[in-house]
């Protein structure tokens, strides 16, 4: 059966969910993924992200030393689990503490080592450090870092053992020497510790009667400025939010325009209509993770006369800001701050998502005609409410199931799956 197919018919199954109230939550019990038999290990030196550790998109930044006297030890927590063999060199049981984020992110690798290889377990050889074994500024000081082997110590697995930390959700993963593989994880407060597919709240979108509203202010019914499948501009309904939320504090690209001087501004798995650098041909644009657009290529930009054009990236760079949202239009497209953009994320694919949104569409279209005053009055009760919306989280579980992990940001993840 192919992929397109398979989605649709699990997105319809959902139908059911979707009709019986947008503001109903799924039940638990989903199973975990296994990781498919195909991976593509870690070069030996290789890490991902290919930025720094300590930077933004990676594991942030050194935030200080964590000893057993300080004020933060109660930020560590114990790791008793089974499944993982914890080496204790100084037998003190200090490699088994780190802070949560750390000990649920190695949990899920432990599931996945067993999987991958039946009868080995995850070996720890160190974790939060107190002696001053190394570098300064470690992130093994705060709990934040593990270094890792498989529990046979067999060496031709440490490649492999090095993708399965990528996509169980480390936010840094070094393969550092023949001997472990490194992994990092954000602070528990940290900004990026949250990394979905958003915008800022204070980006612009254009309206039918052409005025200016900002993105925290769409209301269902807003008709806003977009593209069709053909690239055509076109106005179209704002249906919901998949993610609403006023007052974290998240990392964002910007990604700024050489000619046109526009900008747009979002978070690193936000999907953005590109073209190569070689092509003027508007059907050829293609949808990319915020995180992997690069100088050089081009973004679509609406101009002065109101025709959509392809722009060159000048610059891209990263800023915390206050407020995330991500808006759904009835043609999964929108035009922020006049660059247009998917309005989907976390999985690299815009034609399959829009596809899992179908119910979502069907289940609008069919409100505002049938119950248009009761459509209105549930629109505002709960489809503005905080947080990532369920059908999000729904859509990212199947999505695991379904799909290879490449077309999964790891950022993303952390979202999605919480």
């Amino acid at each position: 059966m192919r992929l397109e197919t398979r989605v649709v018919l699990v997105s319809f199954l959902t139908l059911s969910l979707v009709v019986s109230g947008l503001a109903c939550g799924p039940g638990r019990g989903y199973g975990r993924r296994r990781h498919p038999k195909k991976l593509t290990p870690l070069a030996y030196k290789q890490f991902i992200p290919n930025v720094a550790e300590k930077t933004l998109g990676a594991s942030g930044r050194y935030e200080g030393k964590i000893t057993r006297n300080s004020e933060r030890f109660k930020e560590l927590t114990p790791n008793y689990n089974p499944d993982i063999i914890f080496k204790d060199e100084e037998n003190t049981g200090a490699d088994r503490l780190m802070t949560q984020r750390c000990k649920d992110k190695l949990n899920s690798l432990a599931i996945s080592v067993m999987n991958q290889w039946p009868g080995v377990k995850l070996r720890v050889t160190e974790g939060w450090d107190e002696d001053g074994h190394h570098f300064e500024e470690s992130l093994h000081y705060e709990g934040r870092a593990v270094d890792i082997t498989t529990s046979d110590r067999d060496k031709s697995k440490y490649g492999t053992l090095s993708r399965l930390a990528v996509e169980a959700g480390f936010d840094w993963v070094y393969y550092e020497s023949k001997a472990h593989i490194h992994c990092s994880v954000k602070a528990e407060n940290s900004v990026a510790a949250k990394s979905g597919g958003c915008f800022t709240g204070s980006a612009s979108v254009t309206l039918k009667d052409r005025r200016q509203k900002a993105v925290r202010d769409l209301t269902p019914g807003d008709k806003v400025l977009a593209a069709d499948s053909a690239g055509n501009l076109v106005y179209s309904d704002f249906i919901m939010f998949t993610d609403r939320d006023s007052t974290t504090r998240r990392v964002f690209y910007v990604i700024e325009t050489k000619e046109a001087a526009e900008k747009i501004t979002l978070t690193a798995a936000h999907l953005l209509f590109v073209l190569d650098n070689s092509t003027e041909d508007l059907h050829a644009m293609t949808a990319a993770f915020a995180s992997a657009v690069r100088p050089g290529q081009k973004v679509m930009v609406v101009d002065d006369s109101g025709q959509l054009k392809s722009v060159i990236v000048e610059r891209i760079y990263m800023e915390e800001r206050q407020g995330s949202f991500a808006p759904v239009t009835a043609h999964g497209t929108i035009v922020v701050d006049r660059v247009l953009a998917s309005c989907y994320a976390v999985i690299e694919d815009h034609g399959l998502a829009h596809w899992a949104f179908a119910p979502v569409r069907l289940y609008y279209d069919v409100s505002t005609v049938v119950f248009p005053k009761y459509f209105t009055i549930q629109s505002n009760a709960t489809l503005q409410q905080e947080g990532v919306h369920w059908y999000s989280k729904l859509l990212y579980k199947m999505g695991t199931w379904l799909l290879d992990s490449h077309k999964l940001h790891p950022l993303g993840m952390s979202v999605y799956s919480s």
